[in-house]
């Protein structure tokens, strides 16, 4: 695929109703970049053809739009030719914040794919330490061994799963300073051209079936931001005020994009984005709104396609284009036949 999310189990209509982004935006942008038309099942009934050319606000309203201008039937888009299923990964470790945000910025155009585990536990000198992994596909002549045999070997089902009851304090701050400190000492000071799967380097966590039941019954919310080039700072701000607050997380991960895209309601601008898992615990609501102001004030905003709790002011804030959005919604579904909790909630 020319974009892929860090989840393998998506639908092609899910990857631009999305407009999903990567670990190579800085390089290739997110997927609606890559797509040339698509069919398009309209409030009205009747099924439209569009592309950038053939009705551009349509289109570009439906990539990002989270299905609420019609059902997406058909999706053509370009393909990257690749000669293997692997890739030859670069992973290091970083100290702190400015060093892994130097490195990241600085291998923008060496590596196709680039991204890091932040450990949002650590505090002072080492607040943003990180185990940065850089990837590009790898030529046939490179594999040895079963890789070289099976040179092209799809990802197979998960072989692990979670059970299906965890201890309700599995996830807590004692168990992440912990995991987060041995994941960052088991990641190599420096290592290159290590081989590994599709799979491996894009979706780790599909190898663990219902992964998610280890945050408990209460569940988890997944905070994904993004601030642009010229408030990179609050990187800083955000962090500290993650790990001061004692809510856990282990999966956390900075990213770097590149320029944003036409559609309206698409998460990606140049600049950073950073995704963090919190399990649902007591003062999580607290933390989230004072990121919000950080995020709002900073010129930022949040991923819809991951939130639940945000309010409408979060997204007019972040979203300037909004307004033109719900022009092209209200031409195509004047009476609103296409809604979602989201965009209930949302005002969308």
């Amino acid at each position: 695929m020319p974009v892929t999310p860090g989840t393998r189990f998506v639908t092609v209509g899910g990857l631009v109703a999305c407009d999903v982004h990567g670990k190579n935006h800085h390089r290739s942008g997110s997927f609606g970049a890559h797509v040339t038309e698509l069919d398009l099942v309209t409030a009205d009934g009747r099924t439209r053809t569009v592309s950038p050319e053939r009705d551009p606000e349509l289109f570009w309203a439906t990539v990002g739009g989270l299905g609420l201008t019609g059902v997406i039937t058909s999706v053509t888009f370009a393909a990257p030719r690749i000669e293997t299923g692997y890739l030859r990964v670069d992973t290091e470790r970083l100290g702190d914040l400015d060093a892994i945000m130097a490195r990241i910025e600085e291998s923008d155009q060496r590596s196709a794919y680039s991204v890091a585990w932040i450990d949002t536990a650590a505090r002072g000198r080492a607040l943003g330490r990180s185990v940065l992994t850089r990837g590009d596909f790898a030529e046939r002549a490179a594999l040895t061994g079963a890789a070289a045999r099976h040179p092209r070997q799809p990802p197979g089902e998960p072989r692990l799963a979670a059970p299906p009851w965890v201890p309700p304090r599995l996830v807590s701050t004692t168990t992440v300073r912990a995991f987060n400190e041995a994941w960052f000492r088991k990641a190599p000071r420096s290592r290159t051209d290590e081989l590994q799967s599709v799979g491996t380097f894009f979706h780790p966590l599909d190898g663990v079936r219902d992964w998610n039941r280890c945050y408990g019954r209460r569940g988890f919310v997944q905070y994904q931001l993004v601030l642009p080039d010229s408030a990179s700072g609050r990187l800083a701000r955000i962090l500290e005020r993650v790990s001061a607050s004692g809510q856990p997380s282990f999966l956390a991960v900075l990213k770097r994009f590149g320029a944003a895209g036409p559609a309206p309601l698409s998460f990606p601008m140049a600049g950073w984005t950073l995704a963090v898992d919190f399990p649902v615990s007591a003062g999580l609501a607290a933390l989230l709104t004072a990121l919000d102001r950080e995020v709002v004030e900073a010129g930022g905003r949040l991923y819809l396609a991951k939130d639940a709790r945000s309010a409408p002011a979060m997204v007019a804030a972040g979203y300037p284009e909004l307004d033109r959005f719900r022009e092209t919604r209200a031409r195509i579904d004047p009476d609103r036949r296409f809604q979602s909790d989201l965009s209930r909630r949302l005002d969308l």
